[in-house]
C-alpha cells in the first residue's frame, strides 16, 4: 500500500504520485483516475479534429465548373461580345444562387482559356476572339453549340487538309500491327454501324487511330483536343451524305493503303475523302 500526502492511502493500482513545487507528494493518480482524466480530456480534442460530413470542397468544385460552363457558353454564343464587361461577382452570385468564391473560381477558369481578362476597378472584360484558346476542349464544345458552328466546321476542315494527308502517309510507313488493328477495327465498325451516333463515334476513332499511329507527340493529342468539333462535323456530313456506301469506300481506301504500307496511296486516299467532305459542306451551304 502506497501513502500519499498527509499519510493518506492510495486506493487501487497507483500510476503516479502528484508532486507539488516543493517536491512533496500530494496524492496518487490511480489507473482508474488516469483513464477518466484521459477520457475527459480526449473527448473535446476528438470532436474538434473530426472531419465534417459533406465538406463543400467537392461540391464547390462542381459548382464553379458549372458556372464557368454557363458563362463560357454565353461569351462564345455572342451574349457578351469581345470588349464587353461582364457582370460583377455579386451580380453573378445572385444570378446563379451561389457564393462569390464560386464565381471567382469560375472567372479564373475562363481566364485560363484566354476568354477573359480581369482588371482591378474595371472587372472582367471579354478578350478579342483571336486571343481565345480555340483548341481548348470546353471552348470547342461551346463554339460547336453556338451560331458560329459552321465557321468552326470550316476551320476544322482546313486543319484536316493541312494535317491528315501527311499523318496518313507517316502512319503507313511506321504503323505497328497493334496500331493497324485499331485503325481497321474502327473502319469496320463504321461500315456495320446501325445508328448515326455509332457511325460518327467509329469515324472519330478511325481518324484518331491514324494520328496515334504516327507516334508524333504533337499530332497524337490533336484529335482528342478537337474531338467535340469533329463529332459535330462528322454528324453533319454523315446526316447529309447521299451515298453512305461511297463514303465507306473512301475510308476503306485509306485503311487499305495504310495496311499495305503505301504512303503515297494513303495520302491520295485521304485527300479524296476530304474533297468529298468539302463538296458536302459546300452543297449544304456550310462552307460559305
Amino acid at each position: 500500500m502506497i501513502k500519499g500526502l498527509h499519510g493518506k492511502r492510495c486506493q487501487g493500482p497507483v500510476l503516479a504520485l502528484r508532486v507539488d513545487r516543493k517536491g512533496r507528494t500530494g496524492g496518487c493518480v490511480t489507473v482508474r483516475q488516469e483513464k477518466d482524466t484521459a477520457g475527459r480530456q480526449a473527448a473535446p480534442a476528438k470532436s474538434a479534429s473530426a472531419p465534417k460530413i459533406g465538406l463543400p470542397r467537392q461540391a464547390g468544385s462542381f459548382a464553379h465548373f458549372s458556372v464557368a460552363q454557363e458563362i463560357g457558353r454565353r461569351i462564345v454564343g455572342g451574349d457578351y461580345p469581345p470588349g464587353s464587361i461582364l457582370p460583377n461577382e455579386a451580380e453573378w452570385s445572385e444570378m446563379f444562387g451561389t457564393s462569390r468564391s464560386v464565381v471567382r473560381e469560375a472567372i479564373k477558369m475562363l481566364m485560363s482559356k484566354n476568354l477573359l481578362v480581369s482588371r482591378t476597378k474595371i472587372g472582367s472584360r471579354v478578350e478579342p476572339r483571336e486571343n481565345w484558346n480555340h483548341l481548348d476542349r470546353d471552348v470547342l464544345a461551346w463554339v460547336a453549340q453556338s451560331p458560329r458552328r459552321n465557321a468552326l466546321m470550316r476551320s476544322v476542315q482546313q486543319l484536316r487538309h493541312i494535317i491528315e494527308p501527311e499523318a496518313a502517309a507517316l502512319a503507313a510507313q511506321i504503323r505497328s500491327a497493334d496500331e493497324m488493328e485499331q485503325i481497321s477495327s474502327a473502319c469496320h465498325d463504321m461500315g456495320v454501324a446501325k445508328t448515326l451516333s455509332q457511325r460518327t463515334h467509329a469515324d472519330r476513332r478511325f481518324h484518331q487511330a491514324i494520328l496515334n499511329a504516327t507516334r508524333n507527340e504533337l499530332l497524337m493529342p490533336l484529335g482528342a483536343m478537337i474531338d467535340s468539333s469533329l463529332d459535330y462535323l462528322f454528324t453533319f456530313v454523315t446526316r447529309e451524305v447521299n451515298d453512305l456506301r461511297y463514303a465507306q469506300d473512301l475510308h476503306d481506301a485509306i485503311e487499305r493503303a495504310i495496311r499495305v504500307q503505301r504512303p503515297e496511296a494513303a495520302r491520295k486516299a485521304v485527300k479524296a475523302l476530304l474533297r468529298n467532305t468539302d463538296h458536302i459542306l459546300k452543297t449544304k451551304g456550310a462552307a460559305e
